[in-house]
């Protein structure tokens, strides 16, 4: 495994002092600009002088508020790291149940991963910056890549046995980044959203959620998802994403909702992030007067980073859609995003064009097909019917005229209705040329519609039995049936 380098040398200097005499207690260091992020608490006795006590005494009170801060913000990011790295195991394959477990109960891999986030980022560390959520990904994701290359299937029990490979590490870093369990943050966290303050009122944040419309309980959910969620400053990142939401036309009724799914949308700067990444969507054709809706369906959309985005559209673009058509699938279908190139919309693709379907074209009327794992999923919808004497050619008929037929259930969907329509009579042709048969209720329009058909003595092809309205239906049976 990619071994980890330590954390740079602090520097230190002591005070000048004069006269000699009094030794300096163990704390008693001043740290160089470059280094007052991380106080390193040596033991050793120097000389001092007795001027220097009382700015030693602010130097001890400055380092414990910056701890304070600081553990702050290594809770926000080791909730990031966490969810990154379930994406990633989601990316790959695994169910989100299995993917959220694994992350959960990874604590020493979640501490490898901050601790490559410290490393990335030790300037933005040094300046007291908090990390937004696409600095994070793409500061984790390659790592998270080149592992799964060198380890390949195994990469799931590395990740669950991950040893603790930090104990240099932790000698050279501040005892204020030696993190507290993943317990421990939560239970600290929604105690902080649950207790009143000394004044006896409930916190400004949770004050200003519940005037929102959301409940107490909603609150303490969210911080269990996310319990960074719960230090987050009411007037510099609540406040300024709800006005933003509002501005953009959602509706003050479901920012309650866009804050549940995506919490951590809360934490990414407005004014580098979130505005800037909206610009450029716009650009690529995204539709300005469609935001709210984007927003209410994914609210990660506007999580990812630029790199990220500019991939996709760049797939996108090589596999053959229009710059028009790509705003259009990301407006009508932003989930999109959230695939990996490489790991699901390259393979997904290239497995649709090898049964014969139009990739471009099915891409801009079922994205959500190119979320779906070919092994899993896609394969043993095609099996489902070789097993039944359709061949590779038809069932590529099948998927262009019908994109969404391999995102139906094989138990629940095909298989009742596939029995049903063997009972109709009708030739099994009539599937390639109308597979939306499958997109009908079996209940509901299917068997009722039959009945009618056959009751009054009158045959119509499966299309027209189930695509027309109530009415025309109606109008064709007794045209039929009365012989006009």
């Amino acid at each position: 495994m990619t071994s980890l380098q330590a954390a740079p040398r602090l520097s230190l200097r002591l005070a000048p002092c004069e006269p000699r005499g009094r030794l300096l207690p163990p704390w008693r260091l001043v740290l160089s600009p470059s280094s007052c992020r991380l106080y390193t608490l040596i033991s050793r006795q120097l000389p001092i002088c007795n001027a220097q006590s009382y700015a030693d005494d602010l130097l001890v009170a400055s380092a414990q508020s910056t701890t304070t801060a600081r553990s702050r913000l290594i809770a926000a990011e080791r909730e990031e790291a966490k969810a990154v790295l379930s994406l990633f195991l989601r990316q790959k394959g695994l169910r989100s149940a299995v993917a959220a477990r694994i992350s959960n109960k990874s604590d020493g891999f979640v501490e490898h991963l901050i601790s490559k986030l410290q490393i990335a980022y030790r300037s933005r560390y040094a300046e007291g910056r908090e990390l937004s959520t696409p600095e994070i990904r793409d500061a984790l994701l390659p790592y998270l890549e080149a592992l799964l290359k060198e380890h390949g299937d195994s990469l799931v029990k590395v990740v669950e046995n991950f040893p603790d490979p930090f104990a240099a590490e932790r000698e050279s870093l501040s005892y204020s980044m030696i993190l507290t369990p993943t317990s421990s943050n939560k239970q600290k966290a929604v105690a902080r959203v649950s207790t009143p303050t000394s004044e006896g009122a409930l916190p400004e944040l949770v004050l200003y959620l519940l005037d929102l419309g959301m409940d107490h309980e909603e609150i303490k959910n969210v911080v269990r998802k996310f319990p960074a969620f719960a230090y987050y400053n009411v007037d510099r990142k609540i406040k300024p994403l709800v006005e933003l939401l509002l501005e953009l036309g959602v509706q003050r009724s479901s920012i309650p909702g866009v804050i549940r799914k995506r919490p951590q949308l809360c934490g990414i700067s407005l004014t580098d992030n979130l505005k800037p990444m909206m610009s450029y969507m716009e650009n690529i054709g995204v539709n300005k007067a469609q935001w709210s809706k984007v927003i209410c369906r994914f609210p990660a959309f506007l999580t990812y980073s630029r790199a990220k985005v500019e991939i996709t559209v760049s797939y996108l673009t090589e596999l053959g859609v229009s710059k028009e058509n790509i705003g259009k699938i990301l407006t009508r279908c932003p989930h999109l995003m959230s695939y990996s190139v490489n790991d699901n919309l390259r393979p997904t693709a290239e497995y649709f064009r090898s049964i014969g379907a139009d990739a471009a074209s099915l891409i801009q009327k079922c994205p959500q097909a190119f979320g779906l794992n070919v092994e899993s999923k896609l394969k043993p919808i095609t099996q489902f019917f070789l097993d039944r004497e359709f061949s590779i050619e038809e069932i590529g008929i099948m998927v262009n005229r019908f994109g969404i037929i391999h995102t139906l259930s094989l138990q629940e969907n095909l298989l009742p209705k596939y029995k049903y329509f063997l009972t109709l009579g009708y030739p099994r042709n009539e599937l390639v040329k109308f597979p939306q048969y499958f997109g009908y209720s079996l209940e509901l329009r299917i068997k009722p519609r039959y009945a009618r058909m056959t009751g009054c003595g009158v045959r119509l092809i499966l299309n027209q039995m189930l695509s027309i309205s109530d009415t025309r239906f109606e109008e064709i049976l007794q045209k039929k049936s009365g012989g006009f």
